[in-house]
């Protein structure tokens, strides 16, 4: 995945830093590892769905707002 293709990432990262949540917190928050956030906001890989609702419910928006499709 190239980097400008990385709406999702793009977003999460976006949505986090808005809320002052560091990536660890985020992680712990969810249960996984802040490597696996890292790896999600730089297109490395892609959360899961589970792992997507987890997040969106975490920092109270939408799927669609983590997603970036708002």
């Amino acid at each position: 995945m190239s980097n400008k293709d990385n709406v999702i990432g793009k977003s999460i990262k976006q949505n986090r830093l808005e809320r002052k949540i560091s990536q660890n917190t985020l992680a712990k928050a969810i249960g996984v590892t802040h490597a696996a956030i890292s790896y999600w906001e730089n297109g490395v890989n892609l959360p899961n769905i589970n792992d997507c609702w987890k997040m969106a419910e975490y920092m109270n928006i939408t799927i669609d707002e983590l997603v970036g499709k708002i």
